[in-house]
């Protein structure tokens, strides 16, 4: 979809962010901006928000997990997202989109469509909420809010769907560690939680 054309899930930052924005990764007290994000969203063109910080974009994120070993993935010259090309991903995620509303939650419906979207995995899929993400380092990272999930495999039979605009592969942690720097800066932020025991 073109971006000019995309309507993105939005929530206000002021909504979101009541008392200023705090930067990282939350882990503590997740119901209230799930209740904002629910309660208070709306759908706006993506080429409106992209450079508008009044805007969070909201982005689930799904870490995926088998054993020991996590999908990293990297982004190809082809990935639609210019601002991102070539660097690592230990993350699947992207917007939410009027028609991902099927089931009736903004973030568990925007969750699945994405993962449907990017990877091809028959195992079992039950996604866990680790918590909130907000980096403002970069123009890309401060207009969206990335709320992290992680899914326990069952099986290590992933694959990439678009393989021209993505590749990945199951790694553990000490593995990845030598793409640290070229991960972007949620990634970064993931593994290192990741390093220290998710909760």
């Amino acid at each position: 979809m073109k971006v000019a054309a995309e309507q993105v899930l939005c929530v206000n930052r002021e909504d979101i962010f009541p008392d200023g924005a705090w930067h990282g990764f939350v882990t503590d007290d997740l119901e209230r901006p799930q209740k904002v994000i629910r309660e208070s969203h709306f759908f706006k063109p993506r080429a409106e928000v992209e450079n508008d910080p009044s805007f969070q974009q909201i982005i689930p994120y799904v870490v995926f997990r088998h054993r020991d070993r996590y999908l990293l993935t990297h982004r190809l010259r082809a990935s639609s997202e210019r601002r991102l090309r070539k660097q690592y991903s230990l993350g699947v995620g992207g917007h939410i989109n009027p028609g991902d509303l099927s089931a009736g939650d903004p973030i568990l419906d925007g969750l699945k469509r994405e993962w449907e979207e990017e990877v091809v995995y028959e195992g079992r899929f039950e996604a866990r909420l680790l918590g909130f993400l907000n980096e403002e380092s970069s123009p890309v990272s401060k207009v969206h809010l990335g709320v992290v999930f992680l899914v326990d495999g069952d099986s290590p039979n992933i694959k990439i769907r678009e393989t021209d605009k993505l590749a990945g592969e199951l790694l553990t942690l000490d593995e990845m560690r030598i793409y640290f720097l070229e991960m972007e800066s949620w990634s970064q932020i993931v593994y290192e939680r990741l390093r220290m025991g998710e909760s």
